[in-house]
């Protein structure tokens, strides 16, 4: 699972500008980025992206979010930095990889011919390309961002390992929402833009303070 190969064929190639153009590939045309940009044991430009994502994430957070940046011996911008290293290089990559083990072990009940370890990690870490928004403190906009990020994830896993979409579906569901519903909050977004009872589903747009209802029944 920890793989890293030095010339892989196929994968992504390294560098900022080589960053950039997946993040603008995957938003745009993900199912042709997810066919000809995932190699076998090419984990490392996937690591660094996720890590790219959490890290602009976080800063946006601390940055617009009072309250969000941890402060320790009253030294606010030392432990800011400290808290972006901490959730960038530990906690991102961490995550990622738990969620491609569990995500492969969900694969192996549903997907019999499927692919490697390695390109799962790659799908988990290119799908948290919308969540590079996912910061700032709008609940919608956070909302927008966890759905498009599981929708991607959802075209990864079924381009990725060359199954149907009911498949990706019922083998990704639980790793989707472990990421983007909890790690980046989506769940919690939902909570505040969506709401319904038993005969009314409200969508709210909470920055413009306004509400569409529509009946149910």
């Amino acid at each position: 699972m920890t793989q890293w190969v030095e010339n892989p064929t196929g994968g992504r190639n390294r560098g900022p500008a080589a960053l950039a153009r997946a993040w603008v590939e995957v938003l745009l045309n993900p199912r042709r980025f997810f066919e000809r940009a995932i190699a076998p044991g090419d984990q490392a430009p996937g690591l660094v992206f996720a890590v790219a994502v959490v890290l602009a994430e976080e800063a946006t957070r601390f940055a617009l979010v009072p309250g969000a940046a941890p402060t320790f011996g009253g030294r606010p911008a030392l432990s800011a930095a400290f808290g972006l290293a901490l959730a960038a290089l530990f906690v991102a990559p961490a995550v990622l990889h738990l969620t491609a083990a569990l995500q492969t072990v969900l694969l192996m009940a549903v997907v019999p011919e499927r692919a490697g370890t390695s390109e799962t990690v790659q799908v988990v870490a290119y799908a948290t390309a919308p969540c590079v928004f996912a910061g700032v403190p709008s609940p919608t906009l956070r909302a927008a961002c966890a759905l498009y990020g599981a929708a991607l994830f959802l075209v990864g896993l079924r381009t990725v390992h060359d199954t149907s979409y009911f498949r990706a579906l019922l083998a990704g569901a639980i790793p989707a929402a472990l990421v983007f519903g909890y790690a980046f909050r989506g769940i919690a977004a939902l909570e505040e833009v969506v709401a319904w009872n038993g005969e009314t589903a409200c969508l709210r747009v909470v920055e413009l303070g306004a509400e569409v209802c529509v009946a149910l029944v």
